[in-house]
């Protein structure tokens, strides 16, 4: 018997036969258990098999709901079940991992069309926030995508139709505050005797404001209404650093920089330039007011305007770019500021493919950068 010369006697120490039960199962890559007359464990090689009753000692194999078991008596009254598959768990892991990747590939293409319609509603929903009043998403299906699509279809048409009339109605209401002015001023001039220069200088001065606020208020709606990219509606060639020249000369600031040439709307970029010149005036405390024209990089320009005012405060260098927006205590203008001139500035320079920014100057003061794009 091939087994009753590997295996040690049956009084061997344990040590001697778990040792020689190990061995015999890495040769045979089996998994093995030893036993007694008794049924007590010997020895074992991988998990202990179940202990043979007298009827498979009888019939030989008998097969389990695992694998096929084989149980051998020996001569001297041990048994040895042997069971093949010891490699079974990695077999089952690698069936497992195959039946896991084939349900993967299956479902990708229906993920990837679910993912790729969620990206396309994210996209829309950016460009609406971005300013895009007129974005859609396409309904497709019955899904809850498609029910989500058509939601935000609704609310994004709803907002522009709301965005719309708010827009008409400032400008209606602008066209229609110019008639009552244009006939207050001719009562002013019908104001005779010297008594009444006085008020026919008050009025005059209140009227010419509020002509001028009409003005910023119809400019802003008529840039506001532009959509993003929407080309202007004059465009030609401008001597950026000679219209800079003009505007310092009427407000007496220092103007420097090269001759640049850019593509937009000249009477938009003169009221850029004015309107920075005139904030810059007002906050500077007296100080040089100082304007600067550069090329900032290929088909860019900057437009710098600096001053040595008292700065404003960093929590305050966004907001001021806001319609009508005034730092928290202070007062209403009395030197003919309206709130709208920086609003102004930022939606000019957008709308000529750049943008503005305030900034601490450095040894103090205000610094306001305006980059502009299409330089020729």
């Amino acid at each position: 018997n091939v087994l009753t010369r590997t295996l040690p006697p049956a009084d061997a120490p344990a040590e001697r036969q778990q040792a020689a039960i190990e061995e015999l199962a890495r040769d045979l890559d089996m998994r093995l258990t030893l036993r007694d007359a008794s049924g007590a464990v010997l020895g074992h090689a991988g998990d202990t098999l179940p202990a043979p009753g007298p009827e498979a000692l009888a019939r030989g194999p008998i097969h389990s709901r695992h694998a096929d078991l084989f149980v051998l008596r020996l001569p001297d009254g041990r048994s040895l079940s042997t069971a093949r598959g010891a490699h079974e768990p990695i077999g089952l892991l690698i069936c497992i991992a195959a039946f896991a990747a084939a349900i993967a590939l299956g479902a990708y293409p229906v993920v990837r069309r679910i993912t790729r319609r969620l990206e396309t509603l994210r996209a829309q929903v950016e460009a609406l926030g971005s300013g895009n009043l007129a974005a859609r998403v396409e309904v497709r299906g019955h899904d809850e995508i498609a029910s989500l699509a058509g939601s935000f279809n609704r609310a994004a048409e709803r907002i522009e139709k709301l965005v719309a009339a708010q827009r008409g109605a400032l400008a209606s209401a602008s066209h229609e505050l110019r008639s009552p002015l244009a006939r207050i001023r001719v009562a002013i001039e019908l104001l005779g005797g010297a008594e009444g220069d006085e008020l026919r200088a008050r009025v005059a001065r209140d009227v010419a404001e509020l002509d001028a606020l009409i003005g910023e208020l119809l400019l802003a709606s008529r840039l506001d209404a532009l959509e993003p990219g929407q080309a202007l509606e004059r465009r030609e060639s401008v001597d950026l650093l000679g219209l800079a020249a003009e505007e310092a000369a009427r407000t007496g600031a220092e103007c420097s920089g090269q001759p640049v040439t850019i593509a937009g709307d000249p009477a938009l970029l003169r009221r850029l330039i004015r309107n920075l010149l005139e904030n810059a005036r007002r906050h500077a405390s007296g100080s040089a007011v100082e304007l600067e024209i550069a090329s900032h990089s290929p088909g860019r320009v900057r437009v710098s305007v600096a001053d040595r005012g008292p700065g404003v405060d960093e929590r305050e260098r966004e907001r001021i770019f806001e319609p009508f927006y005034r730092p928290a205590g202070a007062s209403e203008s009395k030197d003919g500021s309206f709130g709208l001139g920086l609003a102004l500035v930022r939606q000019i320079a957008r709308h000529h493919g750049g943008d503005a920014r305030c900034l601490a100057r450095e040894g103090g003061g205000t610094l306001f950068e305006v980059e502009l794009g299409a330089a020729e």
